[in-house]
């Protein structure tokens, strides 16, 4: 999943603010956001009219809001908060998949305060994490973020910046010796050894099998690059199908 930005220039939205006062928007679902305000029988100019009147944002038309209906624009972190007060939901109803640190902490609605205690960093600290998309913590603390984002393992692994580390193990481990790599990645994944054994043997075998298919399907050197090359683009999500497939 992939944050939205907003564009620069749209119409009835307010001046630019530096980045530092304006982060990233979180991915929106505007899917979502049409279905429920259809459900509360409710028009988007009702939607913008409840969001000044309630919320303190002059700005937001009618037009802005079938602006990020349709996906030309993202609300904003605080307009996002507004648009589910206004639509009777949770902000994470409004996200898309959430997979930075920041987009899984407004998906369960805590400010960052709330975080930063629960963990044990204080505020500025975690903010800067957020900002720069890289947790630092204990292993006490990493189970706390866990706990209190709600977070399953592989959005754990992404959030803790460890995804590009485990791709680059998973795509060593399938293509040389899978056994030699079974102890690397259970200190990073903490799976059962022997689920996580099978695992990694399935998916070598697999990466194996296809290879061989496209060679001798006479798909040549360039054809099995391609092939080998999306299977790799794709190494830590299989990984994960894998997994679940297996009983996890």
């Amino acid at each position: 999943m992939w944050a939205v930005h907003r564009p620069p220039a749209q119409p009835n939205q307010p001046p630019n603010r530096s980045s530092r006062r304006n982060p990233p928007t979180p991915p929106f679902n505007a899917p979502a956001a049409r279905r429920l305000r259809a459900g509360l029988n409710m028009g988007p100019e009702h939607v913008a009219y409840g969001m000044r009147s309630s919320y303190g944002l002059p700005y937001v038309t009618e037009d802005l809001v079938i602006a990020w209906e349709r996906e030309l624009a993202a609300p904003s972190n605080h307009e996002l908060t507004a648009l589910a007060g206004v639509l009777w939901c949770s902000p994470g109803e409004l996200l898309g998949r959430p997979r930075t640190l920041r987009e899984h902490r407004i998906a369960r609605g805590l400010a960052p305060e709330d975080v930063a205690r629960v963990v044990g960093h204080d505020v500025p600290a975690y903010l800067r994490m957020e900002e720069n998309d890289d947790w630092q913590g204990t292993d006490r603390q990493s189970a706390a973020l866990a706990d209190a984002l709600a977070l399953t393992l592989p959005d754990f692994i992404t959030v803790t910046g460890r995804e590009t580390k485990l791709a680059d193990l998973l795509r060593s481990a399938v293509t040389t010796r899978w056994q030699a790599y079974v102890r690397p990645i259970g200190r990073m994944v903490p799976l059962d050894r022997r689920l996580l054994e099978v695992s990694l043997q399935e998916l070598h075998q697999v990466y194996q099998g296809q290879m061989t298919a496209t060679l001798s399907w006479g798909g040549g050197n360039g054809e099995a690059g391609a092939a080998g090359r999306e299977f790799m683009d794709r190494i830590v999500e299989r990984f994960w199908t894998t997994v679940q497939g297996n009983g996890a």
